[in-house]
């Protein structure tokens, strides 16, 4: 099975130019284009939500898929290798016209699969290095990385917050409460005061009403 494959980002652009290298192309080689896959579409949006991946998910092996240039695959190199390294897995075979690729399950092929995957692996290692950079910057810089602290904690005493107030009326202390809640005292108290609520410790009850007494 041959297919054609066409890409354009915007409505603004046209498909016709695109299909008639193709067509051009599969005149000069002598073969016919059995299915037109055109869309119009960003390469940034998820390969699983375009056409050109359901495609993929179909072909099987001496499948042909041609394609002006390899831009119109994929976003960026590592998709475009992805892509590319699946359909040689499988013993499908991608050509491009601009760019004169002819890849297959030949030996050049496979030399450039290897290529392409050191690519991907070099550009995966410095995105990584990147990273790592970037927050070892932000982490010398005293700013906090990730999750806001506590913010799990506080989001489950928030759904508690009438069953606290009436513990700790009760005459329960701070202490026990955070133990049963299963949360450090200070997220405890860091809740109570966020929300206004100011109830004594029991120890600081029962201090205060010893010396009333006396």
């Amino acid at each position: 099975m041959i297919y054609g494959y066409i890409r354009v980002s915007t409505d603004h652009q046209t498909t016709e130019n695109q299909r008639f290298e193709i067509q051009k192309f599969c005149e000069k080689e002598n073969i016919v284009v059995d299915k037109w896959i055109e869309e119009t579409i960003s390469s940034t949006v998820d390969l699983n939500k375009r056409k050109l991946g359901r495609l993929i998910k179909k072909i099987g092996k001496d499948d042909l898929i041609i394609a002006s240039e390899l831009s119109r695959l994929g976003r960026n190199l590592l998709q475009i290798m992805s892509i590319l390294h699946y359909c040689m897995d499988i013993g499908a075979r991608v050509w491009t016209i601009k760019d004169n690729y002819r890849l297959g399950s030949d030996i050049t092929s496979k030399v450039l699969a290897f290529a392409f995957g050191l690519s991907a692996e070099i550009e995966r290692n410095l995105i990584s290095q990147r990273t790592k950079e970037a927050l070892a910057r932000v982490k010398s810089e005293g700013r906090h990385v990730g999750r806001p602290l506590g913010s799990r904690n506080a989001a489950k005493l928030a759904t508690r917050e009438k069953y606290i107030c009436q513990q700790l009326y009760s005459g329960n202390s701070r202490y026990i409460l955070a133990r049963r809640l299963r949360v450090h005292r200070d997220t405890l108290n860091r809740f109570l005061m966020g929300r206004g609520i100011e109830i004594p410790d029991l120890e600081t009850f029962n201090v205060s009403y010893e010396n009333v007494d006396g």
